[in-house]
């Protein structure tokens, strides 16, 4: 199961942001990630609607609206 998983919705262009630094800072910690559509689910948009994207580590959120590099890889540490 991935530590990483990163809440999204389609069109949004922090979702995008974020999935860069996600990409290259997992890539380089060889850690895989999740991407989840929260429109695809009814509790995921209930509770996270307003704050996508939102990067998850080990079930925990790390990151709402932007992720750095430094936040996610400590957080990964």
């Amino acid at each position: 199961m991935e530590r990483v998983v990163v809440l999204t919705r389609p069109g949004c262009h922090l979702c995008d942001d974020a999935l860069a630094v996600v990409e290259r800072v997992c890539g380089e910690a060889g850690e895989p990630y999740r991407v989840v559509d929260i429109d695809a689910d009814e509790a995921l948009r209930a509770r996270w609607n307003d704050d996508v994207p939102v990067v998850l580590v080990d079930g925990n959120p790390v990151a709402r609206w932007w992720v750095t590099p430094e936040r996610l890889g400590g957080a990964l540490r």
